[in-house]
């Protein structure tokens, strides 16, 4: 299992414990539980830094999903299936990484822009279009590999819904393995949602059944 903060360099100052103190409470008890006073405990930093970084806790929300997005784009963007030469086997090495990081406890391979949007997308206009932006982002980061799959397999498909059909895949497994009484069993589900996907994609362009 890879750690499940892979993606993110150590925080470097104030603002950066306080964005990475809201990676852990948000997945962990969500936005509305978790008070500017639990940020500023878990970052060791004073309220007053607090506000000068931020100000209010909806700002820190918002900004939360951004970072959460440059962190997570950064990190899908470098990853070695990105050198696989064939478009499918690329993304299906994309769903195999995503598979590698899940395990532990389930609040560390949730997603935090999705956590997010479930409580305030009807509250917070800045959260809610903060996660749209991280959470539709990352599909746009297929949208070419799905697209280069389609003009080599011959396959008819629009590139941008199979690319965010894969987020809502992705995402519907996180919500689903929440539900779930055990780490244990929260991580089989999510990884049992993902293997589906992978069974699903290597048909429509007919590649060999995976594993």
């Amino acid at each position: 299992m890879i750690p499940n903060r892979p993606f993110r360099p150590a925080p470097q100052n104030a603002r950066d414990r306080l964005l990475e103190a809201g990676v852990k409470l948000i997945r962990t008890q969500g936005f509305a539980a978790t008070s500017v006073g639990e940020l500023c405990a878990e970052a060791g930093v004073t309220k007053g830094a607090f506000f000068h970084h931020f100000e209010s806790k909806e700002a820190l929300g918002a900004e939360l999903a951004a970072y959460w997005s440059r962190s997570t784009s950064g990190f899908f963007t470098d990853a070695p299936f990105r050198q696989i030469e064939d478009p499918v086997e690329r993304i299906l090495g994309y769903l195999d990484l995503r598979l590698a990081l899940i395990g532990g406890p389930t609040e560390g391979f949730s997603c935090v822009a999705g956590t997010m949007i479930q409580e305030s997308f009807r509250t917070s206009e800045p959260i809610r279009a903060a996660c749209r932006d991280s959470i539709l982002g990352n599909a746009d980061l297929f949208v070419a590999d799905f697209a280069e799959a389609i003009e080599t397999y011959g396959v008819e498909a629009d590139a941008r819904s199979l690319s965010l059909h894969m987020q809502v895949v992705i995402q519907g497994a996180f919500i689903l393995a929440k539900t779930q009484d055990s780490d244990d069993a929260a991580a089989a589900m999510a990884r049992d949602s993902l293997i589906h996907l992978k069974h699903y994609i290597s048909l429509l362009f007919e590649k060999e059944t995976v594993q």
